[in-house]
């Protein structure tokens, strides 16, 4: 299992390590103990998983508040994905940069967003499945978003068209006005 650094200090690609033979083959997704030589050292409670049947679907920018803020690791099983990942942490030397990397089931690239980032992605295709761990539960009275196409942030995602939102996602407000109690260094 290779992990790489991102310019987002904590934002890392997980290329897993995959063996193959004349059946098909075979990788780890996760060990706790190679992730936490990687400097990922978190205590997965939840498994989740989402499809998406159309290209062009957007799901995001989410994230929880302190206290129920959520690590992810992610990664795409069926299909490929463009994912993004935002420093919202205030007083950040790289507050409101992004990251973006394709994840694809061709890949099998893993990426992990530790807390105080909000994640988002799209399907680069039709029929695609994502599945992610977190280190807390889902806690909706601390769930937030942010609208994926904020000016100050300026993701560059990769289509032209006009991505298939949730109505939580088309209302969700910029930055300089979401729900936000990260703190740099705290």
């Amino acid at each position: 299992m290779n992990v790489m650094e991102t310019f987002l200090p904590g934002v890392k690609i997980i290329d897993p390590k995959i063996y193959g033979d004349h059946r098909g083959w075979f990788m780890e997704t996760y060990s706790h103990q190679l992730f936490q030589q990687a400097g990922i050292d978190c205590n997965f409670v939840q498994d989740n998983q989402s499809f998406s049947a159309a290209k062009g679907t957007l799901r995001g920018l989410h994230y929880q508040l302190n206290p129920k803020a959520q690590a992810k690791l992610i990664r795409c099983t069926k299909g490929a994905i463009f994912d993004v990942a935002v420093d919202i942490r205030k007083g950040s030397p790289t507050f409101a940069h992004w990251f973006g990397i394709t994840l694809s089931a061709d890949n099998k690239k893993q990426v992990f967003i530790p807390k105080g980032f909000a994640h988002g992605f799209m399907t680069l295709m039709d029929d695609v499945e994502v599945q992610y761990k977190v280190d807390e539960l889902y806690a909706p009275e601390f769930d937030c978003g942010i609208s994926w196409n904020d000016q100050v942030i300026g993701i560059k995602w990769p289509h032209d068209l006009t991505p298939i939102l949730s109505v939580k996602d088309e209302n969700a407000p910029p930055l300089s006005k979401a729900n936000n109690n990260f703190i740099y260094g705290v």
